[in-house]
């Protein structure tokens, strides 16, 4: 029987029989190579015919086939013969009908796929939101932790036996994260199922992998934006600090302060999860202090964080955590005097003033070493707010490499000048005057204070006005320690009279920019004042007005009036200048005076609170001495 005939199939041509393209066709051929337009008839004999070839989908109706000089495999599965092996182009298709597939192959696309159906697993995200989702998880939890470690235990020298259990481990671990996101509900049941021990317990397990997660997840939890996000009502915010704070306390109490820093030691930093897992420890210090900083000292005295910062800092080569472990370290610094004592005795300052010695003759290579050089310098300064810190610091010879950084004018001097404020100032900082003019300081500081910027002025530099603060902060107490009739005295009075008194005009221009601020400030208080009595009937905000007059003005004038009243009193030349000067501005030294009083009004151990009561008695005695003089000038 002949089967084309009962079909009506015409019969496959021959390779012989097919038409070839000629090498430069002409429009007539190419019209004659075009086929009709299909018939109903001819379309049905096309189908019969096709089922031996690929089959193609007809995007178009009008649309017809064109037989190839080669034909492709027949067994050639469609989505292999989508061009580059799309396995969506001929699935998916925009409403224009411009573009197909996704542009992944069909190995691509399975594995995507493979990977949703995972994502889909566990509890759905709705549920784990809800209170009993919560407690689902954290029940996965405690199973996938006791599991493991029973397998652990029972198979310690064949990790076959318990792998399995450590990757569903590390999953469920995983899962906890959005916990995060609902602290209120999330936060007291994991207190109250006692998980917030098994948590802890974990830090401890000899997988360092699974440790990582433990540690990435308590630096989730301990986030002081957990569950923020979206949150505008007060009373939820105030919610959620008390129940992060219940579960930072819960933390704590199950030692974890001591099992992090002890994990430190444990990570390799050339690793990248390592690195981030240094990243996100020192995190949870920084989430712990902020939700409870009395825990500054805690971290100091019970582990051994501060040395593994101190030799953090002091590593060559400059990264995150570097930079991470030098502004924490300036945490602990700022507010403790136990832990500032503890640093040195660590030989802290020794260490500290190494690294800020690498910024003498170079500057930052970009911000984030900026932010690390002002750390350092920050924590130079919180350590000199303590009296026995000045002789160290003076013994490891940083007066003298705060003067050379001056003289470089590099970026850090501006760190420098602020450094040796907090160096020479109170009576424990006599000798480092001393030292300070001894290795030619003066010259140097009274360059910046007249002004005498770089050539070359960094763009992130501090504002000329701090300059101006801290230099005039050094000078004030050159003053207060240096001995009468003492050699350095004498050319630090020098300096005000050289080149026609340049600089004791100087100080004259910025007392009377000060004033000029004051005076704006002053009559805004008074605004303030009259509304509130208006309003309450009475104003108890003295301290208040107080200081914002000394930020915005009255503490640059009084420190520049006590360096007026010293020249004054010790100088016969400077004092008929500063007289003739001022009464062209209708000033007189009664003024001074007044600046001085209410200076020593406001005189308290507040004021110098790391100084002995002597110290403060003698600041009023040198106050109440200079005011008398100028009063019976």
């Amino acid at each position: 029987m002949d089967i084309d005939k009962l079909f009506k199939v015409p019969k496959l041509p021959t390779g012989g029989n097919k038409r070839r393209m000629p090498d430069a066709p002409t429009p007539e051929m190419l019209k004659k190579m075009k086929f009709d337009q299909l018939s109903p008839n001819r379309s049905s004999s096309n189908a019969a015919h096709n089922v031996s070839s690929p089959a193609r989908p007809t995007r178009n109706p009008r649309a017809t086939t064109v037989e190839d000089e080669k034909e492709q495999d027949a067994g050639m599965d469609d989505r292999d013969f989508a061009p580059g092996g799309d396995a969506d182009y001929f699935a998916e298709e925009d409403e224009d009908g411009r573009f197909f597939g996704g542009g992944l192959t069909t190995e691509q696309k399975e594995i995507l796929n493979i990977f949703d159906s995972i994502g889909t697993e566990g509890v759905d995200d709705t549920e784990a939101l809800s209170i009993t989702g919560v407690r689902k998880l954290l029940l996965r939890f405690e199973r996938a932790s006791n599991k493991n470690q029973d397998q652990r235990s029972k198979y310690p020298d064949d990790p076959t036996k318990f792998i399995d259990s450590e990757a569903d481990l590390d999953s469920v671990i995983k899962s906890l994260l959005p916990l995060a996101q609902v602290p209120r509900l999330a936060y007291p049941e994991l207190i109250r199922s006692g998980q917030v021990a098994t948590i802890v317990g974990l830090l401890s397990h000899e997988n360092t992998d699974i440790a990582l997660d433990i540690i990435e997840l308590i630096h989730e939890l301990t986030d002081e934006d957990v569950g923020n996000e979206g949150e505008t009502d007060e009373e939820d915010g105030e919610g959620q600090e008390a129940v992060l704070k219940t579960l930072i306390d819960a933390l704590v109490n199950h030692s974890i302060l001591e099992l992090l820093v002890d994990n430190m030691s444990r990570f390799n930093e050339t690793e990248e999860a390592d690195r981030q897992g240094i990243y996100h420890v020192l995190g949870i210090f920084e989430n712990i202090v902020g939700s409870n900083p009395q825990m500054v000292e805690q971290l100091v005295s019970k582990t051994d964080l501060l040395s593994w910062l101190l030799n953090r800092v002091q590593s060559k080569a400059h990264d995150d955590n570097r930079g991470y472990a030098a502004e924490f370290l300036s945490i602990l610094l700022q507010s403790s005097r136990s832990n500032r004592l503890e640093l040195s005795r660590k030989d802290g300052i020794e260490g500290l003033l190494k690294v800020a010695s690498q910024y003498r003759r170079r500057d930052p290579v970009d911000a984030d070493e900026t932010e690390f050089m002002e750390n350092i310098f920050d924590s130079i300064c919180s350590a000199l707010g303590e009296p026995e810190n000045k002789g160290l610091f003076l013994k490891s010879e940083g007066i003298d490499l705060l003067v050379l950084m001056m003289k470089e004018k590099m970026q850090s001097r501006s760190r420098a000048i602020k450094t040796l404020d907090h160096a020479m100032s109170g009576q424990a900082g006599t000798e480092s005057c001393e030292v300070f003019v001894e290795a030619l300081g003066l010259k140097h500081l009274f360059s910046v204070f007249m002004g005498r910027a770089p050539k070359k002025q960094k763009a992130n530099s501090p504002p000329a006005s701090e300059d101006t603060t801290h230099t005039l902060g050094i000078v004030s107490s050159l003053f207060s320690n240096l001995p009468s009739e003492s050699s350095a005295r004498i050319r630090l009075l020098a300096k005000f009279v050289e080149n026609n008194y340049e600089k004791t005009d100087k100080l004259l221009d910025i007392r009377e920019s000060a004033q000029t601020r004051l005076k704006a400030v002053d009559k805004e208080i008074d605004e303030e004042k009259q509304v509130l009595i208006a309003e309450e009937g009475i104003d108890n905000n003295d301290e208040i007005w107080y200081l914002r007059r000394l930020e915005t003005g009255l503490y640059t004038l009084q420190t520049v009036d006590y360096i007026l009243a010293w020249i004054i009193m010790e100088d016969d030349g400077i004092r008929a200048h500063i007289k003739q000067m001022m009464d062209r501005r209708s000033r007189t030294f009664k003024d001074i005076a007044s600046t001085l009083r209410v200076y020593h009004e406001n005189v308290s151990e507040d004021d110098v609170d790391s100084e002995t009561s002597d110290s403060v008695h003698s600041q009023r005695e040198i106050l109440q001495h200079l005011i008398t003089f100028l009063e019976d000038s």
